[in-house]
């Protein structure tokens, strides 16, 4: 590596096809198929056999901090078509019994303090959302969309307007991937 220019190598893991097109790049596998957009022109993107180079001709940092994040995302990508991302919520309630559905890409939470209007939140992508008793789980290629769906989850049951120390009622990321 010379002293102005900066590379990351990524191998491909087998059994998962990569392509990047106009800024795009999409990778296909055994779990799901994931799209995202990583363009900037000071960053080049390229495949070459079964690795994945991205460099750039100048080494300052901002060159340096969004190829650590292009990289990043790319690995993230491979290890969700190929493992998937799991995300573990656990409903918790004290006063009224929450009961929970599903209802295309709307997770429903209905009871929530006693509240006659169901609460919504919306599952992003190809997230997929089991219910099993008091524990919610949420599977998807895509960390971004399966985390977001978790947060919206989570977000959808903030108490408002009593005191938190007594209405500790929700739905509670309890596992997190990586952790």
């Amino acid at each position: 590596m010379s002293a102005g220019m900066l590379k990351d190598e990524i191998e491909v893991p087998v059994k998962v096809q990569f392509a990047f097109e106009g800024g795009v790049v999409k990778v296909k596998g055994p779990q799901g198929e994931v799209t995202k957009r990583l363009s900037d022109p000071r960053i080049k993107i390229e495949k070459k056999g079964n690795k994945v180079l991205i460099s750039s001709k100048t080494a300052r940092a901002k060159e340096k901090a969004l190829l650590g994040t292009f990289g990043a995302h790319i690995r993230n990508m491979f290890v969700g078509v190929t493992n998937g991302f799991e995300y573990k919520m656990k409903i918790v309630y004290a006063h009224f019994p929450i009961k929970t559905s599903i209802k295309g890409d709307v997770f429903l939470i209905e009871n929530f303090l006693g509240e006659k209007a169901p609460r919504k939140a919306k599952i992003l992508g190809a997230t997929k959302v089991s219910i099993k008793g008091d524990q919610v789980v949420l599977t998807g290629a895509d960390v971004e969309n399966a985390g977001q769906t978790a947060a919206n989850i989570e977000r959808a049951t903030k108490v408002r307007g009593f005191d938190l120390r007594i209405f500790q009622d929700g739905i509670y990321i309890i596992e997190k991937p990586g952790r």
